[in-house]
């Protein structure tokens, strides 16, 4: 090729080059800027025959860039480096530089300047709408972005807010929204905090697996430890609540351990990364017998706790397409973390209150209404105990006909006196209240708590 078809080429490759090219004399003065570092340090026709570090405004952000200039002149070297840019309109770029000195005849620096501006953005942006984990995995990881699962063995957490359904309804969407952004802050906190990865929020629910995509030997024990935390963090979310006049949370908590498929999940167009298996859906089972304030954990993640746990009740399930009942156990601290329990006092009612209620299977209502008396209620309004024959095992969710639709969790059947949980109560709840004979007020309850 003749020499003055390669400068010409050269010419043009440099003039419409995305990066930003500058060639400076060895003591800093420019000699050439192409049109994107005219665009980027906004060069003109004035700029050349002057030193680079000149033309940079001079802000306290532009120190670091102004400095690596003059470190690479004054000590004749090479700087790869990045560093904040601000320019004349106020504008802060992140960028890349790349100082070569060009020892000889020329004795020149050849200058090259990524912006990682948009990049930086977009890459902030993918981890506040996926997790930090996750993020890192796609960018980072050779073929992390393409189609594909592997089988691994995870502990699986799902949690859910007690009758926050029913009161979405009653919230304005903007006090909804800021509810739940800080109730989310707070969990995510703590789901970071022990090497969970967040798979995506389930309404006002978090799906969390652990061991996946990051390497995790102690995934069950993380989990759980994850999940003593995400209740006593309660106490300060509802601690907020009550500061800006927003009601009281309530959040239950399901584990369950064991193989899962992970990996990108979806199509060429839109792809996530998620998690699926028996062992997930387990886990949102497990989930749905826990009352507001407790965790449940399978005999699977039990087996798999290496750390000393602690547990207050043990119950059993069929789950879907099993030949045997699977056992699940009510946490209450694992290692040095407890569970913030609270004493629950029953106290007897003033007078037996006449009460018909049916069970719920999934999300039906049965047909078979049973009668029973309400004998005692909690001081904080939380539970009571039904005198009843109605056959009512425990973790059955029931409906109790008060003039309004009161759901509750059955949480044992003591041979005729059914302590239960209420899970979502209606405008109605507080003059049934005054009825049975117990002053209404609400206070932050920190835990499931222990029945005196």
């Amino acid at each position: 090729m003749p020499d003055d078809m390669r400068e010409k080429l050269l010419a043009y490759v440099f003039a419409n080059m995305a990066d930003a090219v500058c060639i400076t004399a060895k003591n800093g003065e420019i000699y050439y800027a192409n049109k994107s570092a005219e665009k980027l340090f906004g060069f003109s026709e004035s700029s050349t025959g002057r030193k680079i570090w000149e033309v940079i405004p001079f802000t306290e952000i532009n120190d670091t860039l102004i400095q690596l200039f003059i470190d690479a002149v004054t000590q004749r070297r090479d700087i790869h480096s990045p560093a904040d840019y601000m320019n004349n309109d106020w504008e802060i770029h992140r960028i890349h530089v790349s100082i070569t000195y060009m020892e000889g005849s020329s004795n020149i620096f050849a200058i090259v300047i990524r912006d990682l501006t948009e990049l930086v953005r977009v890459s902030s942006a993918f981890e506040r709408y996926t997790s930090p984990e996750i993020a890192k995995y796609v960018l980072h990881t050779p073929g992390g972005e393409k189609q594909g699962g592997q089988l691994r063995d995870v502990s699986i957490l799902m949690s859910d807010l007690r009758g926050f359904t029913a009161l979405s309804t009653k919230l304005n969407p903007d006090t909804l929204i800021t509810i739940l952004n800080h109730y989310f802050e707070e969990m995510i906190a703590v789901i970071e905090r022990w090497k969970g990865t967040l798979i995506e929020f389930l309404g006002d629910g978090l799906f969390v697996v652990f061991n996946a995509p990051n390497d995790d030997d102690n995934h069950a024990n993380h989990a759980v430890s994850c999940a003593v935390e995400m209740e006593n963090a309660m106490k300060s979310v509802n601690e907020w609540n009550a500061l800006n006049g927003y009601p009281v949370l309530e959040m239950g908590i399901g584990i369950n351990s064991g193989p899962a498929v992970v990996g990108n999940i979806g199509s060429d167009m839109r792809m996530k990364y998620g998690c699926m298996g028996e062992t997930v859906n387990l886990a949102g089972r497990v989930e749905t017998f826990t009352v507001g304030g407790q965790i449940y954990i399978s005999e699977r993640t039990k087996a798999k706790i290496t750390d000393e746990l602690f547990t207050s009740d043990e119950q059993s399930f069929m789950p879907k397409g099993a030949k045997t009942p699977m056992k699940i156990f009510a946490v209450d601290g694992i290692g040095d973390i407890h569970l913030a329990h609270k004493d629950i006092v029953m106290r007897d009612v003033a007078q037996r209150v006449a009460v018909s209620f049916s069970t719920v299977t999934g999300k039906n209502v049965d047909a078979e209404k049973y009668s029973g008396h309400v004998v005692k209620i909690s001081d904080d309004m939380r539970y009571a105990v039904i005198e009843s024959e109605a056959p009512v095992e425990a973790m059955r969710n029931i409906l109790l006909d008060i003039g309004g639709s009161l759901y509750a969790k059955a949480l044992r059947n003591d041979g005729g006196k059914i302590t239960i949980c209420f899970t979502s109560k209606p405008d109605c709840f507080t003059k049934w209240i005054d009825i049975v004979g117990i002053d209404p007020y609400i206070r932050i309850n920190g835990g499931l708590g222990h029945f005196i």
